[in-house]
């Protein structure tokens, strides 16, 4: 008897247990479907809740709330609105009055929505003014004093956003009157809280007169409650009393009760008197700045360190408000002091040795590192209110070594505070910005992505800061600094990358945008653009990679070299374009987008038009669906007469679509395209009155395009003067040391130059530079032009097969195409080109073309002329 083989065992023992697990399994399924099992209605229930379907709107609301469960009623409540707009007046007779009767037995919930429900009816306007007021302002005053305090706080503000529209004698007999013993002692705590926020709202709606007479015995009465709660809330009204009784009804009547609560016992009341003084600055003149204020906000300030942390906080959070309402008042000393009380708060909690105190508990610790990080963040809010309190001129000597411990802040809130201020750090320093430059590569090296998404909302602008700003005297100095930039650049965008937040790496490529405008083509073309490649290639995010495209293009845009150039649309032709992945060749397709938006018309036809046409070949459906879609911008980019063959090309291409496509979803995006396209017109080389902007503004596309290649030809141009110029000094040099030589021996021989002979081995050397030179710059124009070079050839070759043109004449054109153009060509093409080079271009040539898919482009019109004449003159 022989044992079983081992792989039987194995899948036996396999099936077992996977048996058990599926029973495990399902017995869990069971436990879990228990409390859903109990949670289902009844028949009876199901009977309760059922409601006839030919029942009203109106019908079934009543029905609802007469005899449907709670939540039923809140549903009703909730389509009040709803309910207003389409029947007002059937709503008002007969759905309103139950919902006053609900109310008053309603659950928390339905009181809540209730009071948004009334609320949406007045901002709404579905009635009138007074309709609204008899109609829902008593239920509103009723629920006021609801014993829970949020229901309490939503009837409040439906009732404050209704008195802004309320007429006045509405508010005087509705509110005010009643107001007047809602405010005495004898009632609770809460109604008077109540009152004293309708005090301050109601003294938007009543002249000065009025408030005087009516409100303000109130407001004195409410000033000098025995209850704290009620004082402070009395005291923050104060401010809105003061607007709407004038100035000298406030110094005579509030600054005297706001002196007396900034000394109340209670440091709630104190701190409401606070910051209520330093909201209503601008309403005190100078002498009661200097007399009245200035000692209040002095002896707050030198008891705040003794009082609790709280009141630390509201004080770092005004600060900046309050050294700019009291500039001008200062003496030099008190100038000095309030800056060193500023300075102290930013380090507050960063000094402390060991800890805090040994009696501390670690909640306590930790509590009040809290409220030490919220001081400091706060005062990094108020950063460029203290570079104005202190000039600008004086922030290298004042404010920088506060600016650096706000930069370098252990807590990430402090940090993103600071990053958010930066740019108006940068605006207030203006010439010398240069001395924040450090702070600015600190900040992008943080480990936090939260201060780095703060710092980037500004980016492009504090760049462009960086780069015009500073001095003559530190010019270089600037300069030499500028490096930094680029490494701290690029290792946020790979730190963005690394992480999860794919929104800040798209925000972040976005604004790499602005570095043409920092720093020159070549840092860009090495330390950026292969990333952006990358990016599009490999990040897994679409947004992100339509903002690396995006990016890309306006990098392409902006590059001073046609090399370049041409390397970079090589490679977008060849790596996104004809790539192997459809998702590769789907980013193409947006970066084609991007380059129609970006650059000019000509651009565009000359070197993405034909890659672009041939995906409507692509054996992916998706890539064909998203290339329809693009056709109508393709056509937009031609312009008539000149691109009359490409847009042939392109009717072509659209024929072949509706002929042989066979994905349905295509098809039927293709048959609207078409449509699309039959309606669009046509732009004109010459200016339109209906596209006279477009036109204008595509103009200015290729104009700077041309300046570009002509600066690039200046460029060139330079370095060969240089190179003259350097080898005329070194000439000079060798001459020059030469000249000593004439007391050596006479039986050595020596080479004298002179005005009639010259040394053979220096002009030869100076010959075969220039010829070196004048040979690299001919390689360089060639190379420019090299795309278009084929299509000279074959262009030549159609010219050889006419009749009047021998066999001779034919073989010695060929020969003289491409062996004296290839030979002087491909030796200077770059190692990043193939020796064939593969870029498309198309012309806007419109000289006679004997055919548009074969006619070269503007740069081989001279070599087509000459073959003309050889071929007239055999």
């Amino acid at each position: 008897m022989h044992p079983p083989p081992p792989a039987a065992g194995v899948a036996m023992d396999f099936g077992q247990n996977s048996l058990f697990g599926y029973m495990e399994d399902l017995q869990e399924l069971t436990i879990i479907e228990r409390p859903v099992r109990r949670s289902l209605k009844t028949p009876e229930e199901i009977e309760r809740l059922t409601v006839d379907e030919d029942l009203s709107d109106i019908d079934r609301a009543v029905y609802l709330l007469s005899a449907g469960q709670d939540i039923q009623g809140t549903s009703v409540i909730a389509n009040l609105p709803f309910l207003m707009r389409q029947n007002p007046t059937e709503t008002l007779r007969r759905v309103l009055p139950k919902v006053r009767e609900v109310l008053h037995v309603a659950s928390v919930e339905m009181q809540l929505t209730a009071a948004v429900s009334f609320l949406t009816i007045l901002q709404e306007e579905s009635m009138s003014v007074h309709t609204y007021a008899h109609s829902f302002l008593q239920v509103i005053l009723l629920h006021l004093e609801h014993r829970d305090t949020g229901v309490s706080n939503a009837w409040l503000e439906t009732l404050l956003s209704a008195i802004e529209l309320l007429p006045k004698e509405t508010l005087r007999h509705e509110i005010l009157n009643p107001l007047v013993s809602k405010a005495q002692l004898s009632q609770t705590v809460q109604s008077r809280l109540v009152s004293c926020k309708i005090l301050g709202k109601l003294t938007n709606k009543f002249d000065a007169h009025s408030i005087k007479r009516e409100i303000l015995p109130l407001v004195k009465s409410l000033c000098q409650d025995v209850e704290y709660e009620v004082r402070s809330c009395m005291c923050r009204q104060l401010e809105n009393i003061a607007q709407g009784i004038g100035t000298e009804l406030t110094k005579s009547v509030v600054l005297p009760e706001l002196i007396e609560l900034s000394g109340d016992e209670s440091g709630s009341v104190r701190l409401a008197a606070f910051e209520t003084l330093v909201n209503m600055l601008d309403m005190f003149d100078t002498d009661d700045r200097s007399q009245t204020i200035l000692p209040l906000v002095k002896s707050f300030c030198e008891k705040s360190f003794k009082a609790d942390e709280s009141i630390l906080i509201s004080l770092s959070f005004h600060l900046g408000k309050l050294c700019h309402g009291l500039y001008g008042i200062f003496t030099p000393d008190q100038h000095l002091r309030f800056l060193e009380f500023y300075k102290k708060l930013c380090t507050l909690g960063l000094q402390q040795e060991n800890g805090h105190n040994e009696n501390q508990i670690p909640s306590q610790i930790a509590e009040q590192e809290k409220k030490y990080t919220s001081v400091r963040k706060n005062c990094a809010y108020n950063f460029p209110a203290m570079i104005v309190f202190v000039d600008p001129k004086n922030f290298h000597m004042e404010l920088y070594s506060t600016f650096f411990c706000l930069c370098h802040d252990p807590e990430v809130p402090v940090r993103y505070t600071i990053a958010i201020c930066f740019y108006e750090v940068s605006k207030l320093l203006n010439s010398g910005v240069y001395l924040i430059h450090k702070e600015l590569i600190t900040l992008l090296q943080d480990e936090s992505l939260e201060v780095l998404d703060a710092l980037i909302n500004h980016l492009p602008e504090i760049l462009e800061l960086m780069s015009i700003g500073g001095e003559s005297s530190v010019q270089e100095n600037k300069l030499s600094s500028l490096p930094d930039l680029i490494p701290a650049l690029t290792a946020a965008e790979q730190r963005a990358a690394a992480s999860l937040k794919w929104r800040t790496h798209e925000k972040l490529l976005q604004k790499y945008a602005c570095l043409p405008h920092i720093i020159s083509s070549d840092q860009i073309y090495y330390r950026f653009l292969q990333r952006m490649f990358t990016i599009m290639m490999t990040n897994n995010v679409l947004p992100v990679q339509r903002a690396a495209a995006r990016t890309l293009c306006i990098f392409l845009r902006y590059n001073r070299k046609q090399e370049q150039r041409h390397e970079v649309i090589q490679k977008l032709i060849e790596q996104l374009g004809q790539g192997k992945s459809y998702w590769n060749r789907l980013r193409f397709l947006d970066t084609c987008e991007f380059i129609i938006e970006i650059f000019s018309k000509s651009f565009f036809c000359k070197y993405f038009f034909l890659p672009v046409i041939e995906l409507t070949h692509d054996p992916v459906a998706n890539v064909r669906m998203k290339l329809c879609y693009l056709l109508p911008k393709v056509k937009s980019a031609l312009k008539i007469p000149a691109d009359m063959h490409l847009l042939q090309q392109l009717e072509m291409c659209v024929r072949k679509l509706l002929c042989q496509e066979k994905d349905k979803d295509v098809l039927a995006i293709v048959k609207k395209t078409v449509l699309e396209l039959d309606r669009m017109e046509m732009s004109m080389d010459v200016f339109q009155k209906k596209n006279y902007e477009k036109d204008l503004l595509d103009q200015e596309k290729e104009r700077e395009e041309l300046m570009f290649l002509e600066m690039e030809q200046l460029e060139k141009e330079k370095h060969q003067n240089d190179g003259r110029s350097s080898d005329k000094s070194f000439e000079k040099k060798r001459r020059d040391s030469r000249t000593p030589m004439q007391s050596l021996p006479k039986n050595i021989p020596i080479s004298v130059p002179g005005p009639s002979s010259s040394t053979p081995s220096t002009s030869k050397e100076i010959k075969k530079s220039k010829l070196i030179r004048s040979q690299s710059f001919n390689n360089q124009a060639f190379h420019a032009k090299y795309g278009n070079l084929d299509k000279c050839a074959s262009k030549s070759s159609t010219l050889a097969h006419t009749p009047s043109v021998s066999g001779l004449m034919r073989t010695a054109m060929l020969s003289l195409t491409d062996d004296s153009f290839r030979t002087r060509n491909t030796s200077s093409i770059p190692a990043s080109f193939p020796p064939n080079p593969v870029l498309p271009s198309t012309s806007r040539g419109t000289g006679n073309t004997a055919d548009p898919k074969t006619s070269g482009s503007k740069d081989a019109q001279p070599r087509k002329a000459t073959l003309k004449s050889r071929k007239s003159n055999p």
